[in-house]
């Protein structure tokens, strides 16, 4: 028998940020949204440090009250640390204007949060339906999907928007997937009871911690406090130095944590009951972020590092743009997705590229640790951290390679 057909107006794989606010402002059109999501919620994620640029997105989604309630960690900026020295930013002293503060969460508690409002929006979810094949070559995109029972069925949909994150459904099925230009690097992580002390070390639970290995310039922990106690506590590194450490990778997470002091002390208390785990190679790239009738949101599309915690902005503003999209092309107008979604959503994510890539040469850890910065720039810089990668006012979004080339060399000298 042939398996049976479903039709909806926008098809939306996957149920993380990205898929729940593209879902929630299409229900705002009025656009009939299913959303498949292979896993059950809540379940485990990383990426759990939020940029305040992020509030405006879950705002325009309607998102914001739930989020503001859940009793999320409050983040009001982040924190360097490397050999002895430290810096920090307050987010709230920028130079963009818009949020300043936002949160630090446990990703499975967030990203159920607003799936759940994603369908108190009207969005029809369904947990454990897994897509098996895509097929964009007709007038509608036709996905092949498996429900919980093992029952196959077919969803014919007006568009299709891939919000499936690192499983990049549609870049894996439809051969999009291009390397990305990073060296292959690896991140081990975990959750501990960090039994951090208040005022401990000049720590700041209101703050990511990002420690920079005090022998290898390219090698960075995480520290993302949550609000009931606990930490998120990562190292990433290309793969040759990870691979040296043996053991379990909770042993290898510890040996390496150990050798930095300053976070040693940090965390001479903390109790690890979470096995730690690894993901190697997670820096992606496509050809396009859209084609016929489909758009890749957030991880789908691209993912640069987690460094500067922009993964969860990029998805909100991916989602944004693709709504508003929709919404001119569902109310009959020709709309030039590679003018008005594919280079708009790019031009962000290349600024966050270009500071990603200074902060593995160094110089971008020269320019936060230098003693004599100049403070209007700072401000400049805190924007970018705050997740402000789209706003062009700003010298070092319109013209950030060159703008942060001449920083590193001013630092430098």
């Amino acid at each position: 028998m042939n398996a049976r057909t479903e039709t909806t107006q926008v098809l939306i794989v996957g149920a993380g940020p990205a898929g729940s606010v593209a879902a929630a402002l299409l229900r705002q059109q009025g656009r009939q949204v299913l959303m498949l999501e292979k896993q059950r919620f809540p379940r485990f994620s990383i990426g759990e440090s939020l940029l305040p640029q992020s509030m405006e997105y879950l705002e325009q989604a309607g998102m914001l009250r739930a989020v503001v309630e859940a009793g999320f960690q409050h983040k009001n900026g982040a924190a360097f640390a490397h050999d002895g020295r430290h810096t920090t930013f307050d987010f709230r002293q920028k130079s963009s204007l818009g949020w300043g503060t936002t949160y630090q969460v446990q990703r499975a508690d967030f990203d159920q949060v607003l799936a759940r409002e994603a369908e108190r929006a009207g969005a029809e979810l369904r947990f454990e339906h897994e897509v098996l094949a895509v097929d964009v070559s007709g007038e509608k995109p036709r996905v092949s999907v498996r429900a919980p029972d093992g029952e196959a069925y077919e969803v014919a949909a007006d568009f299709l928007l891939d919000a499936s994150g690192f499983a990049r459904i549609l870049p894996r099925l439809l051969d999009l997937e291009r390397p990305s230009r990073f060296p292959v690097r690896g991140a081990i992580f975990t959750h501990v009871r960090d039994g951090i002390t208040p005022g401990a070390e000049g720590f700041d639970r209101n703050k990511i911690l990002i420690t920079v290995h005090p022998r290898h310039q390219d090698v960075w922990y995480w520290t993302i406090p949550f609000s009931n106690g606990t930490c998120s506590l990562g190292v990433v590194a290309e793969q040759a130095f990870l691979a040296q450490y043996e053991g379990s990778e909770t042993q290898r997470l510890q040996a390496i944590v150990g050798e930095d002091p300053g976070l040693s002390a940090l965390l001479a208390k903390a109790e690890w009951p979470m096995p730690a785990r690894q993901i190697v190679g997670y820096s992606a790239n496509v050809d396009s972020l859209w084609g016929r009738n489909y758009a890749l949101l957030g991880n789908a599309g691209e993912f640069l590092d987690p460094v500067f915690s922009s993964g969860v902005t990029i998805a909100f503003k991916s989602a944004s743009l693709a709504a508003a999209c929709l919404a001119r092309q569902f109310g009959g107008e020709n709309v030039d997705w590679e003018a008005e979604y594919g280079r708009p959503l790019r031009a962000g994510v290349d600024t966050f590229r270009t500071f990603v890539e200074s902060w593995y040469a160094g110089g971008f850890q020269k320019i936060i640790f230098h003693e004599n910065a100049n403070p209007a720039i700072r401000e400049m810089i805190c924007s970018i951290l705050a997740g402000y990668a789209w706003d062009t006012s700003n010298p070092y979004v319109a013209d950030s390679k060159r703008r942060l080339g001449v920083l590193e060399q001013l630092c430098a000298a």
